[in-house]
């Protein structure tokens, strides 16, 4: 069996979920499992949806539901099953309206509703394609804890679950279900956070010992810079999870973080595709480090970063104060991309701003601090760093008519990492794909 993730791009429309029905034709010798995002931007309408509601205005809310509703009547031709769909999602707006809450259970109802109805609506097209498919709810196989929004799953019965219903109906149809959703033990709708669609696929493939989980995308694979930032990039054709990994965690958008966990656990090769170009051989993601004559293997990027730069105003031992600034972050929940300290100050990168008003209200209390916005984070991650002497003189080298503001390196091996601001991200990127891609190792990489 292999398990193929399709993402909201690959079912955006009906054109494309046709597209997609004739990728998996080709595949059934291999017995595939499909795991799809909700269509296109659903999520991010429903959640808007959602804010309308709760922020009272009714009206307003109803009418991009009605709008989002003829969406996919258009691109489907269900029309009862959407139709009931909707009528759940109005009867929750309402009740939003009226409490003028939104909870993050109530989140997860309403966002919920995109992948439910794609994979329905997916499974439908591969039958009228003249596939054999069956649709499975993955809110009754994935089995995760209370945390809504961003469920934590239990793997030994979600496992335990995947392994009982999938291979049955996998030997006779195509089995899809829906990314991104599962269920408390109780049965209580959950996700699995934004990008959760990916980690669905690892999960799955984890529980029923698939050969291979394939990521359909938009992108012909990795790439060795962010094609958003600097195009022209090469194709990766072979990286290792742990090289994967520091790229998605610093910007890499076509793999989330999260997705090579169960892969790494259960040793299950990882390969991204492009569903618009499905004869492109993609990037086959592995357990062992690949060896290559280049040093990097790929340049990421954070856009839009957050310098938080503090200095002790008590001069605390080091112990202290980093203690003090630990647990703020933890009281806010406000996780921490990258970090540089000395004894008595500390500068820090955020990508999520969100809390950011609160967050130096109380790192007042005890640190000097100060505030740079429109930042971004490069990063350029590969194995070969570990072992390869020189390669910070070449980094800095090439980047030497670019003031760099924050250095890391250490806390990974694979990756070093620096800031610089946000207008200064395309030259930086520029020099340093001429400076370590400028010849490529033909077994590692596509020219």
């Amino acid at each position: 069996m292999i398990v193929m993730k399709f993402g909201g791009s690959s079912v955006a429309t009906a054109d494309a979920i046709a597209r997609v029905a004739e990728i998996v034709r080709a595949r059934l010798d291999q017995r595939p499992v499909v795991v799809v995002s909700a269509m296109g931007k659903t999520t991010n309408r429903l959640l808007e949806i959602a804010r309308a509601a709760s922020a009272g205005q009714r009206d307003h809310a109803l009418s991009l539901l009605y709008e989002l509703r003829d969406f996919h009547l258009a691109e489907s031709s269900m029309e009862r099953t959407v139709e009931d769909h909707f009528q759940e999602l109005s009867e929750i707006v309402r009740g939003l309206a009226v409490l003028g809450e939104l909870t993050p259970r109530s989140i997860d109802a309403v966002s919920s509703l995109g992948e439910r109805l794609s994979s329905l609506i997916v499974t439908r097209t591969f039958q009228r394609a003249g596939l054999s498919a069956v649709h499975a709810d993955a809110r009754k196989l994935i089995v995760t804890d209370h945390r809504h929004t961003h469920a934590a799953p239990q793997f030994e019965p979600t496992y335990a679950r995947l392994a009982g219903a999938i291979p049955p109906l996998a030997a006779h149809s195509v089995v899809v279900l829906g990314g991104f959703i599962a269920a408390t033990p109780e049965g209580v709708t959950t996700t699995l956070g934004r990008g959760g669609s990916d980690f669905t696929a690892s999960i799955v493939g984890a529980g029923i010992g698939a050969r291979e989980i394939q990521i359909w995308t938009d992108v012909d694979g990795m790439l060795t810079c962010d094609p958003t930032v600097l195009p022209g990039g090469h194709r990766v054709k072979r990286i290792s999870f742990a090289e994967a990994a520091e790229l998605a965690y610093f910007g890499a958008k076509v793999l989330h973080p999260a997705t090579v966990l169960p892969a790494i656990d259960k040793n299950i090769p990882v390969l991204i595709l492009n569903s618009r170009r499905p004869e492109v051989p993609g990037t086959l993601i592995t357990a062992d480090p690949i060896a290559s004559s280049n040093v990097i293997k790929s340049i990421a990027c954070k856009k839009n970063v957050t310098v938080l730069n503090l200095r002790s105003s008590r001069m605390f031992m080091a112990h202290g104060f980093l203690r003090s600034i630990f647990e703020v972050f933890d009281r806010f929940e406000t996780s921490v991309d990258m970090i540089s300290t000395s004894e008595v100050s500390v500068s820090l990168t955020l990508d999520d701003a969100s809390q950011l008003t609160d967050l130096t209200a109380a790192l007042s209390q005890f640190a000097e601090v100060t505030v740079d916005r429109d930042q971004a984070i490069v990063c350029l991650v590969g194995e070969n760093l570990k072992t390869t002497p020189g390669v910070g003189a070449r980094i800095f080298g090439a980047v030497r008519h670019i003031n760099v503001r924050m250095v890391s390196q250490g806390a990974s091996s694979l990756n070093l990492g620096f800031v610089v601001n946000g207008s200064d991200l395309l030259p930086a990127v520029e020099a340093l794909h001429e400076e370590f891609f400028h010849e490529l190792d033909p077994e590692v990489f596509d020219a």
